[in-house]
């Protein structure tokens, strides 16, 4: 014990003496200095500076060492006294889905029904006849007032037939887990009164079995398909040109939000391939880690895809596979054990067929995959930790690093299971205080007590919470999330169960560390350390100690990809 102790006393004080009188002579390409550093590592710790030399961080320490390195050639960033962090690590997001939605119909600020009508008029005015009218974010639980007539809330699809008769309208929820459309898409879609629902999906009809216009889950898929239909019209080279466009947008999005990294919860193999010819040619901006989301006989046939690796200087991974398992609280299909409160005898949707998961589990388990599983209910929680279990118990001292994706709500008794297999909970921290107006109808005041985003009891338990938007679900915003970590605070002002809000520490971990360390990428990135790459972001407010409801207001001042200024605002 005291050879262990004596030889980790001469590590500290070589790491010490490391960060304060830094031991290369050679020429830096950038310095960071007189900041207030957040490292995100708990042995850099009184740092003011940072060197930068290929991309990499090489020193770290005070700002009067750090300018005794510089020559020259040296860029010299001068952080004012800004808080300087590690690149913010989105760790749940739909990165296609982001750039969807910056040209497509923004429906997530619409206060009614009546204004989202009057939006997709204005968008049927100049559409070609027959043109799709896409748009993705209304959530009918944030109107001000409830449409007439109306089903469960819904209203009817006359409304939007009435403003575009010749034009098919595909409008998302905010969640993605269901969608409106008007009488065209239903048309081109065969989709009838008489249509029965799809396993896993709900074609939501009224009392008199007519079709309101909104489709649930797997419901959806029918409009898809002639969506596709009417897309695949074009040739492969434009449908790149419009993806590589709003991939384009996407990624500026991000550096706007600090974000240097971009857990995808979700792309498809023709994805991965067009992201992947990017990182070949140099023109990713952004560091992407992709889940691929296909059918198992999909994954077997395009595995050969789960090589790639830290393409494009580190810009690409692709080695884990996504599955929904249920869908979402407010659009009523997360799965539960136990009736919605809100909608008698329903337990939302199994949208997943739980034999194929446990096939994709062990192709998963076989080729050494990390397995992400979206599972909002309690019942989609229970079922997802039973398939994880059944691979990892037969090596339990594996690194696996198996994800739940969301784990919103969950019985008190999955937690220390997920600390059992060494689970983790990739939590998302804004979607607590967006749908708190609305969880204790749908779960009641019980469940939504000792269930609903338990981040502090899944911490404590010793489990590894990473953080992220969700975008488009939410906006892209980090802060806003990190504000709802640290207070979930509602609009109103009301905090939603405070006991189980994070400490500020343990919030800026969560869209650092925790998330590098979520994708095996910890020795790389998500914290500021010598020999990891340097993503940096610098912000106008200190998220350590500035006043509370300033989090929220936090503005960055530039974001370094790789020791290159990517986005600055100065």
């Amino acid at each position: 014990m005291r050879k262990i102790l004596l030889t980790l006393s001469i590590l500290t004080l070589l790491t010490t003496q490391a960060c304060k009188e830094p031991q290369t002579t050679e020429s830096v390409d950038t310095i960071i200095f007189n900041g207030a550093f957040y490292t995100a590592d708990s042995i850099q710790k009184n740092v003011t500076a940072v060197a930068i030399k290929d991309g990499k961080i090489v020193a770290l320490g005070s700002t009067e060492d750090i300018q005794k390195m510089a020559t020259e050639k040296t860029e010299k960033i001068d952080a004012k006294g800004n808080f300087v962090m590690p690149g913010i690590i989105e760790g749940h997001g739909h990165i296609h889905g982001l750039g969807s939605s910056l040209v497509s119909l923004n429906l997530m600020e619409a206060k009614s029904w009546d204004e989202i009508v009057a939006m997709v008029a204005e968008a049927a005015k100049k559409a070609k006849p027959g043109d799709w009218i896409i748009g993705r974010g209304w959530h009918q639980e944030k109107w001000n007032t409830a449409p007439q007539p109306n089903h469960m809330g819904y209203p009817y699809h006359e409304s939007l037939d009435a403003v575009s008769p010749n034009n098919p309208v595909f409008l998302s929820h905010a969640s993605g887990h269901s969608c409106y459309v008007n009488a065209k898409a239903l048309e081109l879609s065969g989709i009838t009164d008489a249509t029965a629902n799809p396993s896993g999906g709900d074609i939501v009809k009224d009392g008199k079995k007519k079709i309101v216009g909104v489709l649930e889950e797997t419901a959806q898929r029918l409009i898809y398909q002639a969506y596709e239909t009417w897309e695949n019209q074009r040739s492969e080279a434009e449908r790149n040109a419009s993806w590589a466009k709003m991939f384009d947008l996407a990624e500026g999005e991000c550096l706007k939000n600090g974000i240097t990294s971009f857990h995808d919860a979700g792309s498809n193999f023709q994805q991965v391939a067009w992201m992947k010819a990017l990182a070949d040619s140099g023109k990713l901006k952004v560091r992407h880690w992709v889940m691929v989301r296909e059918g198992y006989t999909n994954l077997k046939t395009n595995k050969e895809a789960f090589k790639i690796k830290d393409a494009g200087n580190g810009k690409l991974t692709v080695q884990a596979v996504k599955v929904s398992l249920d869908g979402a609280l407010g659009s009523y299909g997360a799965w539960l054990l136990e009736p919605y409160s809100d909608r008698k005898g329903w337990v939302g949707l199994n949208t997943f067929n739980i034999d194929s998961l446990k096939a994709i589990a062990a192709f998963c388990w076989e080729n050494k995959l990390q397995l992400c599983v979206h599972a909002i209910g309690d019942k989609a929680n229970r079922e997802t930790i039973n398939i994880f279990a059944e691979q990892i118990q037969k090596q339990p001292s594996s690194d696996h690093r198996w994800r739940v994706e969301h784990a919103q709500h969950v019985n008190p008794s999955e937690i220390p299971r997920f600390k059992q297999w060494n689970v983790i909970a990739s939590m998302q921290s804004i979607h607590c205080t967006s749908d708190a107006p609305f969880v204790e109808k749908r779960l009641g005041k019980e469940r939504a007590a000792n269930g609903a985003y338990m981040w502090k009891a899944f911490l404590n338990a010793g489990v590894v919470v990473t953080n992220g938007t969700d975008v488009p679900v939410e906006k892209i915003d980090p802060f806003a999330c990190i504000y709802a970590a640290v207070t979930r605070k509602q609009k109103n002002g009301e905090a939603f169960y405070p006991e189980q809000k994070m400490t500020r520490e343990e919030a800026l971990y969560s869209y650092t560390m925790a998330n590098a360390y979520s994708s095996f990428q910890d020795k790389e990135k998500g914290s500021l350390s010598v020999g990891k790459y340097a993503d940096i972001v610098i912000l106008d407010k200190n998220l350590l100690t500035c006043d509370e409801e300033a989090i929220k207001s936090t503005k960055v001042i530039k974001t370094i990809v790789g020791g290159k200024t990517l986005y600055s605002n100065q």
